[in-house]
C-alpha cells in the first residue's frame, strides 16, 4: 500500500472503493510491527482498531461515516483515552487505566478517527531527545543511532515512519516542534488554550499544549479545525473559532530575530537551510528583516523556572496514597511518601521537581519565581511588539539536527540549551509552526520554525503551504 501524504487521497480512495479502512490500519500495523525496534509505540491496539475500522467501512458504503473516516491516529503517553492505560512514560503510573478520553482525543474519535495505540515519551514531558522515558529510548528512523528529539519522540517517529497518519503530542517548550524538526515532519504548536487540556496529563499547566504531528499542512489544518473549541472541563480553553486559511496573494512581512539566526553552536547547514528559506520567501516578493530581540537570552531560564514550579505542584499528586506506585518497603507515612516518589520516578523528573521546589520555597520565591514571572511578561510584550509590526518571526526550529543517542547524558544543562530556539512560543502563547526545509549532508532533517499572533493559525498554515509548495 502507498504511503499516504494526505487524508483527502485516503479519503478518494476509501469512497472510489479502490481501499478500505480495514486494509488502512492492517498496513499501519505492518509498519509498526517492522518498526518495532525504534520504541516509537508503547502499545498497540491491533484488535481494536481493526473492530472500528470494520464498523467505519460499513459506515462508509451506508454514506454515513464522519469528517475524519479513514484518519489513524496515534497518541502521546500524556493523552488519556478511556478504558486504556496511560502512563506518562513513567514507573509510577504503570498500571494506571483511564476513566475517560481526553477532549481532543474524543474530539478526533467522534468524526470517525481511529486510534492505533499509545506513543513513547520522555516521563511527563520532560526531555528534550526521548531518552527519559521509564520504558526505553526512542530512536530516529531517518538514523538509529541517532535521537528523535523529545519528549513527543515516539509521535514524531510514527508518522515519520509512516506507522499512522497524524499524531497527537504535547508542547510545553517545544516537544512537539523540536522532534519534527529531527524527524523531517510537520508539527504544530497551537496558540495556548486552543485546544482543550482536559484529560492531558499535566506538566506545567500555563505552558502545556497539545500538539499535532502530520505529513502534510492540510492534514495539520483540518485535525486543529476539528480538536479545537471552548471545553466546559477546561476553564482555560477558548472559544475563539480557527479560521480557515485560503490562498494568500498579498505580500507578507517577515522578522529573523538577529540573535537566533547565528547563536554560538548555531550547526552551518541550519544556517545555510535559514538563508535559503528567506531567500525563498524573497524571491516570492515577500520582506524579509532582522530585528533585534535583547530578551532572549533570558527566555530560557523564565521558562525552565516557572515550569519546575508548576511541575513540583503538578506532579505532588503522585505520591503512592491517592494512585500510581506505591513502595512496598514503607513503614510509616513518609516513608511511603519518600519511597513511592523515589523508585516511580526518573532522574530528570526528579532534577525538576526538586528544582521547582527550590524556586516556590518560602526564601527564594521573590528571588527567582517572581522575577520570572514579571520576565515572562516582557517576553510577551516584546514578542507581540514584533508580531505587531510583522505577520511572522521566523527562526530554526533547533540550532543542530539530531544529534547521537548518549550525547547530553550526565549534562541536563547542554539537553536543556536544545530548547532555546522553541521556548519563546511557549512562554508568550503564540502558535509556532515546524516545517522541514531541508536535510544535512548526513541525510538529517531541517526543520524551519514559523511564529505568528495568538489565533493566527491560519496564517501559519498559508506560509507554510507556499514554503512546502502544497496545493
Amino acid at each position: 500500500m502507498q504511503n499516504y501524504h494526505r487524508l483527502d487521497e485516503i479519503q478518494k480512495d476509501l469512497y472510489d472503493h479502490k481501499v478500505t479502512c480495514r486494509e488502512l490500519v492492517s498496513h499501519y500495523l505492518q509498519n509498526i510491527e517492522k518498526h518495532k525496534h525504534l520504541n516509537a509505540f508503547l502499545e498497540v491496539y491491533g484488535e481494536e482498531a481493526l473492530k472500528k475500522a470494520n464498523a467505519i467501512d460499513k459506515k462508509i458504503k451506508d454514506n454515513k461515516a464522519g469528517k475524519l473516516a479513514g484518519l489513524i491516529f496515534g497518541i502521546k503517553d500524556l493523552l488519556c483515552y478511556q478504558n486504556h492505560k496511560v502512563s506518562g512514560g513513567s514507573k509510577i503510573l504503570e498500571s494506571f487505566e483511564s476513566l475517560f478520553s481526553a477532549t481532543a482525543v474524543q474530539r478526533l474519535l467522534d468524526e470517525d478517527a481511529i486510534v492505533i495505540g499509545r506513543q513513547n515519551c520522555d516521563e511527563f514531558g520532560m526531555g528534550s531527545t526521548n531518552e527519559n522515558s521509564a520504558y526505553g529510548l526512542v530512536k530516529n528512523g531517518a538514523d538509529e543511532s541517532k535521537v528523535p528529539g523529545g519528549s513527543s519522540g515516539g509521535s514524531a517517529v510514527a508518522v515519520q515512519m509512516d506507522m499512522c497518519q497524524i499524531s497527537l503530542g504535547t508542547d510545553t517548550g517545544g516537544s512537539v516542534r523540536q522532534p519534527a524538526s529531527f524527524c523531517g515532519v510537520i508539527g504544530l504548536k497551537p496558540t495556548y488554550s486552543r485546544i482543550s487540556r482536559w484529560g492531558l496529563l499535566a506538566y506545567a499547566s500555563s505552558f502545556d499544549t497539545i500538539g499535532i504531528f502530520s505529513k502534510s499542512i492540510s492534514d495539520n489544518e483540518r485535525i486543529l479545525e476539528i480538536m479545537a473549541g471552548k471545553d466546559d472541563r477546561d476553564a482555560t480553553s477558548s472559544a475563539e473559532k480557527v479560521k480557515t486559511s485560503t490562498e494568500h496573494s498579498g505580500k507578507w512581512k517577515i522578522a529573523v530575530l538577529r540573535e537566533a539566526s547565528n547563536p554560538e553552536g548555531l550547526q552551518a547547514e541550519v544556517k545555510e537551510s535559514l538563508d535559503q528559506t528567506l531567500s525563498l520567501l524573497e524571491t516570492g516578493g515577500h520582506s524579509v528583516e532582522e530585528v533585534d530581540f535583547p530578551l532572549m537570552d533570558y527566555v530560557l531560564p523564565t521558562y525552565y523556572i516557572l515550569t519546575t514550579a508548576e511541575a513540583s505542584t503538578n506532579l505532588s499528586r503522585y505520591d503512592g496514597a491517592h494512585f500510581g506506585h506505591r513502595s512496598s518497603e514503607t513503614t510509616n507515612l513518609e516513608s511511603m511518601y519518600k519511597l513511592s516518589r523515589t523508585e516511580g520516578f526518573g532522574d530528570e523528573v526528579r532534577r525538576r521537581i526538586m528544582l521547582g521546589t527550590f524556586v516556590l520555597s518560602a526564601d527564594y520565591y521573590d528571588a527567582y519565581f517572581t522575577k520570572a514571572q514579571k520576565a515572562r511578561k516582557r517576553i510577551i510584550d516584546a514578542t507581540n511588539k514584533v508580531l505587531n509590526k510583522y505577520d511572522f518571526i521566523l527562526i530554526p526550529t533547533a540550532g543542530t539536527t539530531a544529534f547521537t543517542i548518549g550525547k547530553h547524558e550526565g549534562d541536563p544543562l547542554a539537553m536543556y540549551m536544545s530548547d532555546v530556539m522553541t521556548v519563546q512560543a511557549s512562554v508568550s502563547g503564540i502558535p509556532a509552526i515546524s516545517i522541514p526545509m531541508s536535510e544535512d549532508k548526513d541525510g538529517m532533517p531541517i526543520g524551519m520554525q514559523i511564529m505568528s499572533k495568538a489565533f493566527d493559525e491560519q496564517k501559519l498554515f498559508a506560509i507554510s503551504k507556499q514554503l512546502l509548495n502544497e496545493q
